[in-house]
């Protein structure tokens, strides 16, 4: 099993972090995603990636304003994404957790490199909506 953590504290209100992270309509500032298709409201959903490769999420867990989580599956990897979000002074703090079987043998060694990167890519993407919702209008 791979594992990936990735903490980091961001300038914004914790009630516009959790809306943006917990919308499945809102989405375009994910720069990963073409799209994502619900199954279930508040349940399952399923993204798709701009290559089309679709992985389904179960919510497990939804404390709005503290903690979101959800299992996933798609044909190469299952397991379990945990976020947790915490008022702080400057904004929110944010620990996001994810633990992944890969499902072929030969993804095995690659598998806690992918989770990394895609943490690194989905924080980027959310900061940068962050930072374009609290810019000043012209």
């Amino acid at each position: 099993m791979a594992e990936a953590n990735r903490k980091e504290e961001v300038n914004a209100d914790i009630t516009a972090v959790w809306d943006l992270i917990t919308s499945l309509e809102n989405y375009s500032w994910r720069s990963d995603l073409d799209r994502i298709e619900i199954l279930e409201p508040g349940k399952t959903f399923r993204e798709y990636t701009r290559d089309g490769f679709a992985t389904t999420f179960t919510i497990t867990v939804c404390k709005p304003m503290n903690r979101y989580e959800f299992d996933m599956e798609n044909e190469n990897i299952q397991g379990h994404w945990i976020g947790i979000l915490e008022q702080t002074q400057r904004g929110t703090l944010l620990d996001f957790t994810e633990k992944v079987t890969a499902k072929k043998v030969w993804m095995k060694p690659f598998a806690g490199m992918y989770l990394a990167r895609q943490q690194k890519v989905y924080m980027e993407d959310l900061k940068k909506a962050l930072n374009a919702a609290n810019a000043p209008a012209d």
